[in-house]
């Protein structure tokens, strides 16, 4: 049975190739439980040496639910990260002793402190150098490689090494919550590939410049199409044929189609070898 506007147009294609939900998006730059959790620190300005670790568990498991949802094959790690968290919490309900074992902590807080803070250390290095090596490649570019000036047309947020990943994931969450698309009502089968959202993208924001996120899902019929134009989303960011604007509104994302670079002009023929005149001896 055909459950999207896009089944009439790529029938044949939605027969071969793998379903939205089997699909995984690999991401250039690996964003773990830690990187959530200083981006939760970070967006709600929190003291990360008094985390207040009830509400980050919270709100921990409800970005979790999304990851599994997407299934971005990181869920693993996420889970072990939920369930220190619980643990953390736990102790912290629990009345202290007056005598602490040798070795504890009285803080059962500040194991989690000092791995956030080695993780922003190393984080902030990475970047430190990842700057440097691009600011290197730019003087002394290889040939081949896009030029500087037509990675400039492009502008920030073009892939999703430059855009926080989390606040994607936020914009998605405030979608599936408005939608109700994350309620399990009935199930719907879903076969439209995920390159046939992404053409239909492509085409949406060729034709409109650049949408608002919530525009992207309009209409949206079931969860898994949401969760199919969300991934397709992540794909063309990271193809840099989509870049992300902030509008300045809280929460509120617009998605920009960025053109492709003209292609580089032919190189110049070579100059016609002057004839050598005539009797003159070539040496």
């Amino acid at each position: 049975m055909k459950t999207s506007e896009y089944d009439d147009e790529y029938e044949d294609d939605s027969r071969t190739e793998p379903m939205a939900r089997d699909y995984r998006v690999q991401l250039d730059v690996y964003n773990g439980p830690l990187d959530l959790l200083l981006y939760l620190i970070k967006r709600d300005e929190l003291n990360i040496y008094d985390i207040p670790i009830s509400r980050i568990t919270e709100q921990f498991l409800k970005y979790m639910e999304v990851i599994q949802l997407l299934d971005l094959g990181v869920a693993g790690d996420f889970l072990v990260m939920a369930a220190t968290l619980m643990e953390i919490k736990t102790r912290m309900l629990l009345p202290r002793p007056e005598v602490l074992p040798e070795g504890e902590e009285e803080d059962p807080r500040m194991e989690l402190v000092r791995q956030l803070i080695e993780y922003k250390r190393f984080k902030d290095a990475a970047g430190d150098l990842g700057e440097f090596a691009e600011e290197r490649r730019r003087r002394f570019e290889r040939l081949g490689e896009p030029l500087p000036e037509q990675e400039a047309e492009a502008g920030p947020g073009s892939s999703l090494k430059d855009v926080d990943l989390w606040v994607l994931i936020d914009a998605f969450q405030r979608l599936m919550k408005q939608t109700m698309a994350d309620v399990a009502t009935r199930i719907v089968y879903d076969d439209t590939p995920i390159h046939v959202y992404a053409q239909h993208l492509l085409d949406r924001l060729r034709a409109a410049g650049s949408l608002l996120f919530i525009e992207l899902f309009q209409p949206a019929r079931n969860r898994s199409m949401i969760i199919g134009i969300f991934l397709a989303l992540l794909e063309l960011i990271k193809q840099r044929k989509l870049r992300i604007e902030e509008t300045g509104q809280p929460g509120e994302i617009r998605i920009v189609f960025v053109e492709p670079p003209a292609p580089a002009p032919p190189p110049l023929p070579a100059p016609p070898t002057p004839p050598t005149a005539e009797g003159e001896k070539k040496i």
